[in-house]
């Protein structure tokens, strides 16, 4: 079949996921997500370290182009609340991009401008799961759309085509299991558990920050090392031994002091831990799509691995993100990494033809 936009200019349409310590990016050319990328911008320093980014990445405005934005900055502690933050990140964009052919993803409200965005914060504010979800749901119908970054996981239903949702804000989705504060590289392990086994006796843990996930996924041979764009803990060396010694620390410990094969099961003990915490979350959402077990588990983000497990433990298919949307083969993967970007870019080529699915050849 031939394409559409063959015989004209096929829109550029760029999505933008503005957050608290990664800035996401997403371009789509004809309805198809061709580049997507994540880049480190710790916001908690100052909105500087965003706009510096910004303008790394090039030639911002183009006449005819598109972007799109979602973001979950707004909850930086560089900004006194979550609606200065919001103010603060569209007074960006606005400056940075302009007003003309940009468009604001306001959740349940859609698409917006900038001006109408101002007065629609609680629609904004931390709404890339909804993008994710939303698009995961046009494309597929039922099953739960799961998204593990680095610090958190998300985790929503959608049936017959629609998300099916308990909670929108963070408060309400921490309540009902939607959003699981776990991710897969900077999480510190003290927020994973207070006791661990070290050689069959449970131990407790310092109470510090000695060590964090991107160790636990070093150790394991989970972690893809581009994804950990932060220093270590303890700013040494990423490595398998640099990892043991971090979380040798969170006992009390040298690493020295067990095997090499001990260090790596209480690496796995903590993996697991983690992935109960998520399991947990994902048990109670998916009740909402009942005991449809066909329905599968879209996993994106750079938690795959840890959500591939969840999807054998909820006893489902596993299906990438990165594979379900309208994507080149040399961009599905950073797509599914950046998955709220990739998918306000489809959701925004969308809004421009005025149709209700991606474009398909």
């Amino acid at each position: 079949m031939k394409p559409r936009f063959a015989n004209e200019r096929k829109p550029l349409v760029t999505g933008w996921d503005l957050g608290g310590a990664h800035l996401k990016q997403a371009k789509c050319l004809g309805g198809e997500i061709v580049s997507a990328q994540i880049v480190k911008t710790p916001l908690w320093l100052g909105i500087d370290q965003l706009r510096a980014a910004l303008r790394e990445m090039g030639p911002l405005r183009k006449a005819g182009n598109l972007n799109v934005f979602t973001m979950t900055g707004e909850l930086s502690d560089t900004f006194a609340s979550r609606d200065s933050g919001i103010a603060g990140l569209l007074d960006l964009i606005e400056a940075e991009f302009g007003s003309d052919d940009t468009l604001i993803y306001a959740g349940r409200a859609g698409f917006c401008d900038v001006t109408t965005a101002r007065g629609l914060g609680s629609d904004i504010a931390s709404a890339n799961w909804h993008a994710t979800a939303s698009l995961s749901a046009k494309l597929l119908d039922s099953g739960l759309f799961v998204d593990m970054g680095s610090t958190t996981t998300d985790i929503l239903a959608f049936k017959a085509g629609e998300i099916a949702i308990d909670g929108y804000t963070d408060a309400e989705r921490l309540l009902t299991g939607e959003l699981v504060y776990t991710g897969f590289a900077r999480s510190a392990l003290i927020g994973i558990a207070a006791l661990v086994p070290v050689q069959g006796r449970m131990t407790p843990l310092m109470n510090e920050y000695f060590a964090n996930t991107a160790d636990l996924g070093r150790i394991l041979g989970t972690l893809d090392e581009a994804d950990d764009k932060y220093p270590s803990a303890d700013r040494q060396a990423k490595s398998v031994a640099g990892s043991m010694a971090r979380l040798a620390r969170m006992v009390g410990r040298d690493s020295a002091d067990l095997e090499y094969d001990e260090w790596v099961d209480i690496a796995r003990w903590f993996s697991e831990h983690q992935l109960r915490m998520i399991h947990d979350g994902a048990f109670r959402v998916a009740r909402r799509i009942g005991s449809n077990y066909a329905a599968p588990i879209v996993g994106a983000g750079i938690g795959r691995p840890q959500i591939k497990r969840l999807a054998a433990r909820l006893e489902r298919p596993f299906l990438d993100f990165g594979s379900l949307i309208p994507a080149t083969d040399a961009a599905r993967d950073d797509a599914s990494k950046a998955a709220p970007a990739a998918a306000v870019a489809l959701l925004g080529s969308m809004h421009l033809k005025g149709t209700e699915a991606p474009y398909q050849p």
